[in-house]
């Protein structure tokens, strides 16, 4: 097995810190390795045995790749496959934000959603996580894992980054894990390769910049921009930093590690701004570079208005036997549907409604007919989903006959809604005619390989 990688990408590292030629080739005659990070609050024991990623707490290696598809798990949510470089976001993220209450955060460039089910689980319930990504398509999958994590303090947008810029001063943290020239997924993305080129890194470099130069007035006086990238290249790390310092006042900021980690600390050769290289032959993990930068100047801040609140008393009595807490609003998402966001996140719904696209707002409840309340498929997910109702447990072939969207039996004699669960995990809804029964796995979702 030979990879042969171009002579100018290699030629663009020998001046990095870190960078061992042999090693480095080797290390992509090597398998991709394969990680997972749980998610705490479906509490559940998996992988626990495995060997566990050092950087991230609830992460680990699996021996070989199963086929997810087929684990009923994946589909509750109970974990997500991350790449374990990029896991070092928690690491980075718990030891330079110390008061983690109440904040405004901002995923940028989130899909498919491993950096934003990472933060989300790090944010207590008065914090607000917004999740973006400017591609339509991209941002449903963006919806649909966010979905599974279960949370209802993340929303998702579609927004272009300059769309951000009505939004001065108003975010705490903000993570762009920009558009690169993905030399980093060279081993596990062989296409990568065929499509990388010194113009290719040029070009990215510039949007990079034009990204930052959106979206930095967004950040808050003291706030945190965290930059991550999945290129080696200097062009699209180092010298990002330095461009940052140059047009904004910035300081750096540090991040203890540990040295049996493996990563590489650097300096930006103009002003030295710290960032964290990831080599595949030093860590078990992809190429990954991480920065982050306290913003210390102010833009003009986000005025807030009066407004009514939109709570609608009606859908919250329909719709409250549904969920296990009581401090939420219930507004209308559209004419039909209804979702449900914390007390203290109206003022962000008033805010954001006008300014952005937002594809979903907290936890979407569904929506009452003349006879009946019709839960959204939301509500099976959520960690908020009230544990007494009515539901049925099923094996492994019946939970993935019901996410193929097949009809399954069930036993239970009373008619009407139940939460399909596997191993006691909620996977969607069935509801119970008697006689028969319908499955309201949304079609999107439905597994459509063929089960063995």
């Amino acid at each position: 097995m030979s990879v042969v990688l171009p002579e100018d990408f290699l030629n663009e590292l020998d001046n990095l810190k870190g960078y061992n030629k042999k090693s480095f080739l080797d290390a992509h005659l090597l398998p991709s390795p394969t990680s997972v990070r749980i998610n705490p609050s479906k509490d559940i024991n998996l992988y626990t045995n495995n060997k566990p990623v050092l950087w991230c707490e609830n992460a680990y290696y699996l021996n070989e790749r199963p086929v997810f598809t087929l684990d009923p798990h994946y589909h509750a949510g109970a974990y997500y496959v991350q790449e374990a470089s990029s896991m070092f976001l928690q690491h980075l993220f718990k030891s330079i934000i110390k008061d983690k209450t109440g904040l405004r955060v901002l995923d940028l460039c989130a899909a498919p959603g491993g950096k934003s089910t990472l933060i989300a689980s790090l944010l207590d319930t008065e914090s607000l996580l917004i999740s973006n990504d400017v591609i339509r398509t991209r941002a449903t999958i963006l919806d649909e894992n966010l979905t599974r994590w279960g949370q209802m303090n993340t929303w998702v947008t579609s927004n272009d980054p300059r769309d951000f810029s009505l939004l001065t001063d108003y975010f705490d943290v903000i993570l762009v894990d920009a558009p690169c020239s993905g030399s980093g997924l060279f081993r596990k993305d062989p296409n990568a390769i065929k499509e990388w080129s010194l113009e290719n890194v040029q070009l990215c470099s510039d949007r990079q910049k034009r990204i930052l130069n959106d979206i930095l007035p967004c950040l808050k006086n003291d706030g945190i921009l965290i930059y991550a990238t999945c290129s080696y290249s200097a062009k699209e790390n180092e010298e990002i930093l330095d461009f940052i310092a140059d047009n904004y006042n910035i300081t750096s900021i540090e991040s203890e590690l540990k040295e049996d980690w493996g990563i590489v600390e650097v300096k930006s050769k103009k002003n030295e701004v710290t960032g964290y290289r990831f080599f595949p032959d030093k860590i078990e993990g992809e190429g990954f570079f991480i920065a982050a930068i306290q913003k210390n100047e102010s833009d003009n801040q986000q005025k807030i208005h009066r407004y009514k609140t939109a709570h609608n008393k009606k859908a919250f009595e329909q719709s409250s036997y549904l969920l296990n807490i009581d401090n939420y609003l219930v507004i209308a998402t559209d004419i039909e549907n209804f979702s449900a966001i914390h007390n203290q996140h109206e003022i962000d719904w008033h805010i954001l409604k006008n300014k952005l696209y937002l594809r979903k707002t907290g936890l979407r409840l569904g929506n009452s007919t003349i006879k009946d309340w019709i839960p959204a498929h939301d509500v099976a997910l959520s960690n908020d989903m009230n544990t007494n109702l009515p539901s049925i447990n099923v094996t492994k072939e019946q939970a993935l006959r019901f996410l193929k969207k097949e009809d399954i039996l069930t036993n239970e004699s009373g008619k009407g809604w139940f939460v399909v669960k596997y191993n006691n995990l909620g996977l969607g809804w069935i509801k119970n005619l008697g006689n028969r029964t319908n499955n309201y796995l949304p079609k999107n979702w439905r597994i459509r390989m063929e089960l063995k």
